[in-house]
């Protein structure tokens, strides 16, 4: 009855572990067809052959300046629209300067230059203000704040992108960190369990227990495998991940090539 028993429980691992198979399988396939959308591949006609993994995780960056973050598609986007909302405010407030026209000759309209600087003190003091008013029913006023409303919104994205950016960038580096130690004791775990299937072995050989035993070893070294390979797949995720965030690698090549400004950390630091 025990050789039965072992039987049905190696037939049971074994059906558990094709069906795993193929579920892996599929997921493959799905990862595949999208790397081969992103090459500009039709899907039916790319295949990657099955490989070992042993890509290295890139080291943790140490003494990256945060200028880096500046090379971002986000926060350079944000820091553009910033500097042209501040410039819409020249422009609505340029409406206040007097308006004089160029004559046919390419100079200044006499009668205009006349009456502009004939005009007394007061005008000079308020400029258009005392004017504008019964000219344009405060809508130069209107254009002017609505401008600068405008910019302190543009700053106020600009800020929170760049808190955002930081946000991510710590998320990836210690997200590195701890799937670093758990890689770590995982991998004792598989050499644990391996000691543990040959122990099983040995004793099965011997006759000192059933093949069941051999069994239950067997499983819990695919479950630690397993674990272990979503551990490194999660790392290589979050590498990735960190890449996005700092808007490039970190090689000290690359960072030496930037033409950064240090804009976005004193930007946080107001």
């Amino acid at each position: 009855m025990a050789g039965f028993a072992a039987t049905a429980q190696q037939e049971t691992v074994l059906d558990a572990a094709r069906a795993q198979l193929h579920l892996l399988q599929d997921q493959r396939a799905t990862f595949e067809h999208a790397i081969a959308t992103l090459i500009g591949t039709p899907a039916p006609t790319f295949h990657l052959a099955p490989a070992a993994l042993n890509a290295q995780i890139p080291a943790i960056p140490l003494g990256v300046p945060t200028d880096v973050l500046e090379r971002r598609p986000d926060i350079a986007t944000a820091e553009r629209q910033m500097a042209s909302q501040n410039a819409l405010i020249g422009v609505a407030q340029s409406a206040f300067y007097p308006s004089i026209f160029l004559s046919g000759g390419g100079g200044l309209n006499s009668s205009d230059i006349a009456k502009l600087f004939g005009a007394p003190s007061t005008f000079w003091s308020f400029g258009v203000l005392a004017v504008e008013p019964i000219l344009s029913g405060g809508r130069i006023h209107a254009q002017v704040d609505f401008a600068k409303a405008g910019y302190q919104g543009s700053v106020a994205n600009y800020r929170n992108t760049v808190l955002t950016a930081f946000q991510q960038v710590e998320d990836g580096l210690s997200g590195l960190t701890t799937l670093a130690d758990a890689a770590s004791a995982q991998q004792k775990a598989v050499e644990d369990s391996q000691r543990y299937l040959n122990i099983a072995n040995d004793r099965y050989v011997g006759g000192l227990v059933t093949y069941l035993d051999v069994i239950i070893a067997q499983q819990t070294l695919l479950s630690n495998q397993r674990l272990a390979t979503q551990i490194q797949g999660q790392r290589l995720v979050t590498s990735v991940f960190l890449v996005k965030a700092l808007g490039g690698g970190w090689d000290r090549k690359d960072i030496d090539a930037l033409l950064v400004r240090p804009t976005a950390k004193s930007l946080v630091q107001q």
